[in-house]
């Protein structure tokens, strides 16, 4: 895989290295698809913390990564995932050119 199939924010990185040196274990995040909302799919991170063979990866660190899901990989690919603060509010967030629409709520996305 090349960097351009799947970016990190120095933000997200540091937020999922600091995730996983809480939690004691993890080799990264696995990044998956389900259908749900009003727009159909929604995204899922999930640690990882036995790695899956069919999985895309991408590395960020000597000790971090990216996992992504085969079946999420199409819906994904060319996303740049960003860790912000809003307020009183923060968390992960995707940025993907895929995305052709967000339901209101901004919990899912159609492409």
């Amino acid at each position: 895989m090349t960097e351009v199939d799947f970016k990190l924010t120095e933000a997200a990185k540091a937020r999922i290295e600091h995730c996983i040196a809480d939690r004691g274990k993890g080799f990264g995040i696995r990044i998956a698809v389900k259908t749900t909302g009003c727009s159909g799919l929604a995204y899922v991170l999930e640690y990882v913390d036995e790695v899956k063979s069919q999985d895309k990866v991408f590395s960020f660190a000597d000790d971090m990564a990216v996992y992504i899901d085969p079946k999420a990989y199409e819906y994904v690919k060319g996303s740049t995932l960003d860790y912000v603060k809003k307020g009183l509010n923060e968390g992960f967030e995707f940025i993907n050119p895929n995305e052709k629409s967000r339901c209101g709520c901004g919990e899912s996305f159609n492409v």
